[in-house]
Protein backbone atom coordinates (compact mmCIF):
# COMPACT_ATOMS: atom_id res chain seq x y z
CA UNK A 1 0.00 0.00 0.00
CA UNK A 2 1.26 3.71 -0.63
CA UNK A 3 2.17 5.81 1.84
CA UNK A 4 2.09 9.91 1.50
CA UNK A 5 6.23 9.14 2.35
CA UNK A 6 6.83 7.46 -0.84
CA UNK A 7 5.61 10.45 -2.86
CA UNK A 8 7.68 13.00 -0.70
CA UNK A 9 11.17 13.49 0.46
CA UNK A 10 12.21 16.16 2.25
CA UNK A 11 16.44 16.10 2.27
CA UNK A 12 18.05 18.74 4.91
CA UNK A 13 21.65 19.99 3.29
CA UNK A 14 24.96 20.51 5.05
CA UNK A 15 26.22 23.99 5.89
CA UNK A 16 29.22 23.62 2.91
CA UNK A 17 27.34 23.89 -0.18
CA UNK A 18 30.13 23.90 -2.48
CA UNK A 19 32.25 22.38 -5.49
CA UNK A 20 33.46 19.54 -2.98
CA UNK A 21 29.72 18.52 -2.05
CA UNK A 22 27.91 18.95 -5.69
CA UNK A 23 28.74 15.40 -6.62
CA UNK A 24 27.03 13.60 -3.20
CA UNK A 25 23.97 16.03 -3.88
CA UNK A 26 23.72 14.95 -7.16
CA UNK A 27 23.38 11.74 -5.60
CA UNK A 28 20.85 12.46 -3.29
CA UNK A 29 18.63 13.66 -5.42
CA UNK A 30 19.10 11.34 -8.00
CA UNK A 31 18.32 8.29 -5.51
CA UNK A 32 15.48 10.53 -3.54
CA UNK A 33 13.32 10.76 -7.26
CA UNK A 34 13.84 7.51 -8.38
CA UNK A 35 11.49 6.91 -5.54
CA UNK A 36 9.30 10.08 -4.58
CA UNK A 37 7.63 12.26 -6.87
CA UNK A 38 8.24 15.21 -4.58
CA UNK A 39 11.54 16.57 -3.23
CA UNK A 40 11.72 19.21 -0.85
CA UNK A 41 15.20 20.16 0.38
CA UNK A 42 16.18 22.57 3.16
CA UNK A 43 19.15 25.00 3.30
CA UNK A 44 20.36 25.54 6.50
CA UNK A 45 20.50 29.47 7.13
CA UNK A 46 23.95 29.57 7.96
CA UNK A 47 24.88 27.33 4.71
CA UNK A 48 27.88 28.82 2.34
CA UNK A 49 27.20 28.03 -0.88
CA UNK A 50 28.80 28.70 -4.33
CA UNK A 51 27.63 28.95 -7.88
CA UNK A 52 28.10 25.24 -8.51
CA UNK A 53 25.38 24.70 -6.04
CA UNK A 54 23.32 26.84 -7.59
CA UNK A 55 23.55 25.46 -10.61
CA UNK A 56 22.98 21.75 -9.36
CA UNK A 57 19.33 22.99 -7.80
CA UNK A 58 18.68 24.67 -11.82
CA UNK A 59 19.54 21.50 -13.36
CA UNK A 60 17.45 19.50 -10.64
CA UNK A 61 14.53 21.71 -10.95
CA UNK A 62 14.51 21.19 -15.13
CA UNK A 63 14.98 17.25 -14.65
CA UNK A 64 12.33 17.02 -11.75
CA UNK A 65 9.99 19.09 -14.30
CA UNK A 66 10.84 16.81 -16.90
CA UNK A 67 9.88 13.64 -15.39
CA UNK A 68 6.37 15.50 -14.26
CA UNK A 69 8.51 15.76 -10.59
CA UNK A 70 8.20 18.26 -7.91
CA UNK A 71 11.41 19.73 -6.63
CA UNK A 72 11.05 22.81 -4.04
CA UNK A 73 13.01 24.54 -1.30
CA UNK A 74 11.34 24.45 2.55
CA UNK A 75 11.95 28.25 3.14
CA UNK A 76 13.03 31.44 0.71
CA UNK A 77 16.73 31.62 -0.38
CA UNK A 78 18.80 33.32 2.00
CA UNK A 79 21.72 34.04 3.37
CA UNK A 80 25.06 33.26 1.04
CA UNK A 81 22.60 31.07 -1.10
CA UNK A 82 20.74 34.73 -1.93
CA UNK A 83 24.12 36.30 -2.19
CA UNK A 84 25.55 33.72 -4.69
CA UNK A 85 21.75 34.15 -6.87
CA UNK A 86 22.19 38.64 -6.85
CA UNK A 87 26.04 38.27 -7.54
CA UNK A 88 25.36 35.77 -10.91
CA UNK A 89 22.87 37.91 -12.06
CA UNK A 90 20.11 35.10 -11.35
CA UNK A 91 17.69 37.33 -9.54
CA UNK A 92 17.59 40.03 -12.29
CA UNK A 93 16.40 37.43 -14.83
CA UNK A 94 14.00 35.49 -12.55
CA UNK A 95 10.42 34.76 -14.32
CA UNK A 96 7.80 33.99 -12.55
CA UNK A 97 8.53 30.81 -11.62
CA UNK A 98 12.30 31.03 -10.75
CA UNK A 99 11.11 33.64 -7.98
CA UNK A 100 8.12 31.45 -6.82
CA UNK A 101 10.64 29.07 -6.66
CA UNK A 102 14.15 30.88 -5.34
CA UNK A 103 11.72 33.57 -3.07
CA UNK A 104 8.58 31.81 -2.55
CA UNK A 105 7.12 35.47 -4.40
CA UNK A 106 3.63 34.88 -6.07
CA UNK A 107 3.98 37.41 -8.84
Amino acid sequence: MDTPNQYCESINLPESLSIRSVSELYSKFTDAFRVHDTITISIPESAEADLSFVQLIESSRRQAKAEGKTFKLSRPASGSVLKVLERAGFIESFDQEDSKFWLHKEV
